[in-house]
């Protein structure tokens, strides 16, 4: 008897291909052993999956839903028999990592050239995103390791914080001769505001402070790069919230000033997140470890 397993991977097959005949091809089954099949799921759940056409099959809503699941829990599954066949001494396998683009320039790529120096037969795949999005491809099991911008709050993840960054303002020559004494934030934010779009980690992080403080920001700008906030910033349209750690390049040049706050922004950090019931690859293990050793 077929187990439900075997069933799951079948409805998989039929829906990436929409085709009976096609996953049959890939399955090495006959297409009536498909349709069997997806006819015995059907029967388990009670519902309909597939509209069945002449050209095809395509998923019903409740079809749609189901394949979310059974899509996350295929990969999980496939990253488990990677690592089972992965060596242990590292002389084959592969690295996925989500991060973001300001992360992964400013942060992560030194530690890409030394793991690639020490263990050059590993692939990487490097995914971008938001933070929020990392977390959910990460669940998915698309990737190995996610690198954020903290906090997080999900109790399925283990988040290992590993670098410290400062939030700050930052502006260009038009604000020079306005903003030479320190100021508050409630002053601050009467200024033309530059800030990361609403669902970035760093402006939640920045806003949820001022909101605590009583104070509302309404930017006049809302962009979806850290690289952008720092270039409008320097044609003065407007005071940047950025990253200092990240925008020191502009900094040192004298092509930006920092804002000088009478209450600064509470540090955070940026983590390596992964999730607390899947056991770590031994690559990504290997790089974590030079993660939390470089920061030491």
């Amino acid at each position: 008897m077929i187990s439900k397993l075997d069933l799951y991977k079948i409805f998989s097959k039929v829906a990436t291909s929409e085709s009976f005949s096609q996953a049959a091809k890939e399955l090495y089954m006959t297409q009536p052993a498909v349709s069997q099949a997806i006819m015995q799921l059907e029967k388990d759940l009670n519902t309909r999956l597939f509209n069945r056409t002449p050209k095809g099959a395509s998923l019903t809503n409740e079809g749609s839903l189901l394949f979310e699941y059974v899509n996350s829990a295929m990969n999980l599954l496939r990253t488990g028999e990677e690592k089972i066949l992965e060596f242990q001494n590292l002389t084959a396998g592969e690295l996925k990592i989500g991060v973001g683009d300001t992360i992964s320039r400013y942060f992560l790529l030194p530690y890409l050239e030394a793991f690639h120096n020490k263990y050059p037969n590993i692939k990487f795949t490097i995914v971008n995103g938001t933070t929020l999005e990392l977390c959910s491809i990460l669940k998915s099991g698309e990737v190995d390791i996610s690198i954020c911008n903290l906090p997080i709050d999900d109790s399925s993840l283990e988040v290992r914080p590993c670098f410290e960054i400062q939030d700050t303002f930052v502006y260009g020559e038009r604000f020079a001769e306005i903003l030479v004494q320190p100021i508050s934030l409630q002053e601050l934010v009467k200024f033309p505001l530059i800030f990361l779009e609403t669902k970035s980690n760093s402006r939640k992080y920045v806003e949820d402070y001022m909101i605590s403080k009583g104070i509302k920001i309404a930017p006049e700008f809302e962009l979806g790069s850290h690289d952008l906030l720092l270039q409008f910033a320097k044609i003065n349209l407007g005071i940047a919230c950025v990253t200092k750690e990240f925008s020191q390049e502009y900094l040192s040049k004298g092509l930006l000033y920092e804002v000088q706050l009478l209450e600064g922004i509470p540090r955070r950090s940026i983590g390596v997140c992964n999730i607390k019931s899947v056991s770590l690859s031994p690559a990504a293990t290997k790089f974590v470890e030079l993660l939390e050793h470089k920061q030491k």
